[in-house]
């Protein structure tokens, strides 16, 4: 018996990636799943995803014959690609998502795709890799692997006091209002700890 795949990654419909991180990670991964559009440009630059999901409106009509036989459409109109193509992924037990290409195009589209990741959060580990660097959601405190000079910058969701040790600009009990608040800051060295109550994003770059 086949064992079932416990991570996947989920390619989104943004800019196709290009930096060496994440295109490891599309080679690397056990089960691909393809939002609705993004099948075209994963068939064209990588191979056969294992299954492509969304309301089916932007998928070639080539193949959408080709691949109907791993093709689910979802036509509910409340959520988007990438939410249907992470909420398949856990209906079929998928502990752990890497998603890739959900960054670049429509700034609208980027900045709703980077916010979801605090309500996946609740249901399931999960990070973004850009061709940038690595988005990871976190509740509660976290201490991430870092090294000297790597750029840093964190996203609340919640209004709740943050506190952040291992940086080159330390916060302690503060209450970030708005998204750059927490943005530009540097690891000093192997690691930095993010301390919260609250819904909090992490941008590390590369």
């Amino acid at each position: 018996m086949t064992k079932k795949p416990t991570s996947a990654v989920v390619v989104a419909n943004g800019q196709f990636p290009t930096h060496p991180i994440p295109l490891l990670a599309l080679r690397e991964a056990k089960y691909i799943v393809c939002c609705d559009g993004a099948a075209n440009a994963f068939i064209s630059n990588i191979g056969i995803p294992d299954a492509i999901v969304g309301d089916c409106d932007s998928i070639s009509p080539e193949n959408k014959i080709r691949f109907e036989d791993r093709i689910y459409p979802d036509p509910d109109q409340y959520t988007n690609d990438l939410t249907k193509a992470v909420n398949f992924c856990i209906s079929r037990g998928i502990k752990d998502i890497t998603i890739v290409g959900a960054t670049g195009k429509r700034e609208d589209h980027t900045l709703g795709n980077i916010s979801l990741l605090a309500e996946y959060r609740l249901k399931v580990r999960v990070t973004m890799i850009t061709d940038y660097g690595r988005f990871t959601p976190i509740h509660g405190e976290t201490t991430f692997e870092s090294k000297a000079g790597q750029q840093v910058s964190v996203f609340c969701i919640d209004s709740n006091p943050i506190t952040l040790t291992g940086l080159k600009y330390p916060l302690e009990n503060a209450l970030l209002t708005n998204w750059w608040q927490g943005t530009l800051n540097e690891s000093l060295g192997r690691e930095f700890t993010v301390s919260t109550q609250g819904r909090v994003i992490v941008f590390q770059a590369f």
